[in-house]
């Protein structure tokens, strides 16, 4: 049975990263339920598309092909979706936690008057009642704490997932699988709002996605008089400049470089950080990284349960210490 469901993203004919993510969760709920994985992937002259996603896991793929689809049509591609999972009824869908996922996944939900849980950070299968639920991580009040969530009378059990959450599987393209070609009727009626054209924001040159260390700080650096230790210290490192949301709102950095639930996830090689207290919204976003160091002058600091390596000091006097050490 399709057990799981993860509605795949394609932007210009290439699949979105998590897309690719969800589809290593959803094998892994599956198993659990003794189901499948499915996706549903719209667009037009995509169909190398659902291979790679059969490579990454799916066991059918229901592609829907149309010149109409190129670009993401919010109304339709709702309309689409449900209709395709309203056939299906699978226990769980995953979405993307994209723009697009975002809206895609609110309207979907509404049609099939179902719950949805945004912004995940995990999913895992608990028997509740004797009843297989999904539950869903969300970090709760501020950040502080984390809340399990569940749509206990429902179906499907629907969530969206931030990018760079779940670890993404290696693709096997040996893998054979079931590519179900889907034809809609569509007409210019069908539109009452039109996407035109998508243009992409100017990227920075290095994005943090891709940085193997990341120096990041929180208003904390307040006391310091800003970024500007920061930056050097990122720049001995050889790493990116990241920062809290609350860093972003001082203007220290850039919204594109905020770390977190309401910014970016990121798993480098080496995560530094400086002045922020580590609430649950901040170092969800970095979680996952290979070695997390921080530093702050309040030993009870909440980033110090997360840290590989802690140290408490004033951030006046350690900051240019370590500058001179990386620079020697």
């Amino acid at each position: 049975m399709d057990k799981v469901v993860v509605v795949a993203e394609q932007r210009e004919r290439q699949l979105m990263e998590v897309s690719l993510e969800l589809l290593q969760k959803a094998t892994n709920l599956a198993i659990i339920l003794n189901g499948t994985v499915s996706a549903i992937l719209i667009g037009n002259q995509c169909r190398d598309l659902a291979n790679e996603l059969i490579a990454y896991g799916a066991s059918k793929v229901f592609w829907v092909d149309h010149p109409h689809l190129e670009l993401y049509q919010s109304e339709v591609y709702a309309k689409i979706t449900a209709g395709i999972l309203a056939e299906m009824s699978p226990e769980i869908v995953l979405i993307g936690g994209t723009s697009i996922g975002i809206d895609l996944a609110s309207r979907v939900a509404a049609k099939l008057k179902t719950g949805l849980t945004a912004h995940c950070i995990d999913l895992y299968i608990e028997k509740i009642d004797g009843k297989e639920q999904l539950i869903h991580i969300v970090p709760g009040w501020g950040g502080k704490i984390m809340v399990k969530i569940i749509c206990p009378n429902h179906r499907p059990q629907m969530a969206t997932i931030r990018p760079g959450m779940m670890e993404k599987a290696k693709p096997d393209p040996s893998r054979i699988g079931n590519i179900i070609s889907i034809h809609p009727d569509i007409t210019e009626n069908d539109f009452r709002a039109k996407t035109l054209e998508m243009v992409k924001e100017r990227r920075e040159e290095r994005p943090l996605e891709d940085a193997e260390i990341i120096v990041a700080g929180g208003f904390g650096l307040y006391i310091a008089g800003g970024f500007g230790l920061i930056e050097q210290l990122a720049k001995a490192f050889h790493g990116e400049v990241a920062g809290t949301r609350p860093a972003y709102d001082q203007g220290w950095i850039p919204e594109n470089r905020t770390i977190g639930q309401s910014g970016k996830t990121v798993r480098p090689k080496l995560f530094v950080s400086i002045g922020a207290s580590g609430a649950v919204h901040y170092t969800t976003g970095f979680l996952k990284s290979r070695v997390i160091v921080g530093i702050d002058k309040n030993p009870s600091s909440p980033i110090f349960h997360v840290a590989d390596f802690g140290i408490v000091e004033d951030l006046k006097k350690i900051i240019p210490c370590l500058i001179e050490e990386l620079e020697q």
